[in-house]
């Protein structure tokens, strides 16, 4: 599950649970994330921001691929359904992040592997822990082929194909500074707390600047156009400046 937490103009969305819990996206995850963002949208003023952290040595490992196989009760072609039925949950997430009105940042606090990775580059800034953790996209080992919109978002997120072809392609795990010299992640820290503390600041830089939330999203929509068809959204023109 995940909490909303506003602390002046900052809304942390946490992912909870123990220092086992991977923070697999399930349908009851990824509605508690969606319910979040949506409760962070309604109260959205000039000038507020969003950091999503998680609690123990996970950021998030992925598609739940276990409750897949247990709901769908020793019926392998089930299973199939329900891990697309995940898929399907999951690109509302990522329409939610791209389209929400305020700055988006994710403190990677421990690992972050496939559908998690994407969570991750789904907001504006990633910044990531030094001590623990790597970034994976596991597909290509596992044997399943990425949704569409995964692709799009590689596509728009990470400048360097040979970058793009090492992650999706080869499967490689990428530890923190090796991220940031690949242009996965903004910035690496000494610890989880360390992470949290820089988003914070860089929270607290975008808050003091007051931008409007509606032109934010639409300037950001319009960054990535393949993704956002494929999300489903459009862009507008949006004009709040006194003329």
């Amino acid at each position: 599950m995940c909490t909303l937490e506003k602390r002046g103009n900052i809304f942390f969305l946490t992912l909870t649970g123990d220092g086992a819990d991977e923070h697999r996206l399930n349908p009851t995850l990824i509605a508690s994330i969606r319910t979040a963002l949506a409760e962070a949208k309604s109260q959205s003023t000039r000038g507020t921001v969003l950091i999503t952290v998680a609690d123990g040595k996970f950021f998030s490992n992925g598609f739940d691929l276990s409750w897949a196989k247990s709901a769908a009760c020793g019926s392998p072609s089930e299973a199939v359904n329900l891990l697309r039925h995940m898929v399907d949950l999951f690109k509302d997430v990522v329409a939610d992040l791209i389209s929400l009105p305020m700055p988006t940042i994710a403190a990677v606090t421990g690992h972050a592997a496939a559908a998690g990775l994407m969570l991750a580059m789904s907001h504006d800034y990633v910044l990531m822990r030094r001590d623990r953790g790597i970034l994976y996209m596991s597909e290509v080992d596992i044997g399943m082929t990425l949704p569409d919109y995964f692709t799009a978002l590689v596509r728009s997120k990470v400048a360097r194909p040979e970058v793009r072809r090492d992650v999706l392609l080869r499967g490689v795990r990428v530890k923190a500074e090796e991220a940031v010299a690949k242009g996965l992640v903004d910035s690496a820290h000494d610890s989880g707390e360390k992470a949290v503390e820089a988003a914070v600041r860089l929270g607290d830089e975008f808050a003091k600047r007051k931008w409007d939330g509606e032109v934010y999203a639409e300037i950001r929509k319009a960054l990535y156009p393949e993704l956002i068809g494929l999300l489903g959204l459009a862009t507008r023109s949006v004009v709040k400046a006194r003329l």
